[in-house]
């Protein structure tokens, strides 16, 4: 469809995606969290693209490194980024339940605030697709470096709240090292188990793994399915300082164990 809001990853470092979205036909670009400028440029080469704006979710080198050289390329772009972040090159400042609308694509995004991995950490939520940053991946989540184990679980818990078809773009290729830990806790999962294997022939073509959809995390996702049975259970019996199988507490004694692998 002409009209129908385009996706594209860009390959950047060892495993980062730069969302590039476009339009048919439509000369305007905006991408999300570039942390290198070169493959950028080279896309929008590619498909003759002009970069309009820049959605960041966190203040990480690696998602923002190449907004200075993209601004030397395109000298009135917007920048948008987290408020309670230093993001040098931000024009616009974003807090919860703002709302980014990008004029030339004809599209516009919710920001939700979602604390953890950074403190500022935002995620850009449309009618069917989000851009999760760091916070979420493929059968896992992001490492905490400045929150809080709560505030990573409350996070995550937003994203149950959205409807199942909605897609998930994170922002690295870690999906198949996140469904081995994710088997381990729940080895009988069947899930988990076919969708390791479809996952195995992307990769093995370099093709990406993502996006992934809420469905699919709900099913595959330990970080999501801290009140299943099953999953307690395994967590209990590898992690015997654990005092309760409260979901969070589930939850930050699998967030440590990941830390270790």
């Amino acid at each position: 469809m002409q009209n129908q809001l385009q996706v594209t990853p860009i390959s950047a470092f060892k495993d980062n995606y730069i969302w590039l979205l476009h339009k048919a036909h439509n000369p305007h670009a905006v991408v999300v969290d570039p942390g290198d400028a070169a493959p950028v440029l080279n896309a929008l080469a590619a498909h003759q693209l002009t970069l309009d704006a820049i959605l960041i979710t966190h203040h990480h080198a690696d998602h923002q490194g190449g907004i200075s050289l993209l601004k030397q390329a395109f000298p009135d772009l917007i920048v948008y980024g987290p408020a309670k972040e230093n993001i040098t090159e931000r024009t616009h400042a974003l807090s919860e339940g703002m709302r980014v609308h990008l004029t030339t694509l004809d599209c516009a995004f919710e920001v939700w605030e979602i604390p953890g991995h950074t403190l500022g950490h935002i995620a850009y939520v449309h009618s069917d697709l989000v851009f999760c940053g760091d916070t979420l991946f493929s059968a896992g989540c992001g490492r905490i470096f400045e929150g809080t184990p709560t505030q990573l679980f409350h996070s995550l818990e937003r994203f149950k709240t959205l409807p199942p078809h909605t897609r998930l773009y994170c922002g690295h290729e870690y999906t198949l090292s996140n469904l081995k830990f994710a088997q381990l806790l729940e080895p009988e999962n069947q899930q988990i188990i076919k969708h390791q294997k479809i996952c195995e022939a992307l990769r093995a073509q370099d093709l990406p793994t993502l996006p992934s959809t809420v469905a699919l995390e709900l099913q595959i996702n330990p970080f999501l399915r801290t009140q299943e049975n099953s999953l307690i259970h395994n967590t209990l019996k590898y992690n015997e300082n654990i005092s309760d199988n409260h979901p969070l507490s589930i939850f930050t004694a699998l967030r440590a164990w990941k830390n270790t692998l």
